[in-house]
């Protein structure tokens, strides 16, 4: 695979706008406690080879052991993760893969019997961010493990 198109040089301010938009999502709790397993759920489903890369790199730096990570992908049928957790991978599947009559009120109920309004919100942001970082990869054919070492990923010894 070669990549297309480097659009961090090509669309200089918009991307650090989309950076600097990821940066304000980082200051939420919630993001922190449940990040990886969400942008590692979507980039899976969009099948964004360079985010799966990544996303697995940056949890394990981040202490996530690597058996829930492997479960990420058949976590219904896990018993790795809390009852917030599974609703947060659901939220993230259905708004990843929305459906053609939109989001369920049993799925939307679900969800926030485990987060707050503002926790849900954020949430939201997350998964429209990391759909929008997978489209952009997987477009432009990102590499992954091309910018291990500019992230920092290298620590994660993989």
């Amino acid at each position: 695979m070669k990549a297309r198109v480097n659009y961090y040089q090509t669309s200089p301010k918009t991307a650090q706008k989309y950076i600097d938009f990821n940066m304000a999502l980082a200051q939420s709790e919630v993001i922190k406690e449940i990040k990886h397993l969400v942008t590692l759920r979507a980039s899976q489903l969009n099948g964004c080879a360079f985010c799966v890369d990544m996303h697995v790199k940056e949890a394990k730096i981040d202490g996530e052991r690597e058996l829930r990570l492997h479960h990420v992908a058949i976590w219904r049928e896990s018993t790795l993760f809390t009852p917030r957790e599974r609703a947060a991978l659901a939220w993230t599947e259905t708004l990843t893969r929305l459906p053609e009559h939109g989001v369920d009120d049993g799925l939307y109920d679900k969800a926030r019997s485990h987060f707050s309004e503002a926790e849900l919100s954020d949430l939201t942001f997350l998964i429209v961010a990391i759909n929008g970082w997978n489209r952009l990869s997987v477009a432009f054919q990102a590499i992954p493990g091309s910018a291990d070492k500019a992230f920092g990923l290298d620590k994660a010894g993989l």
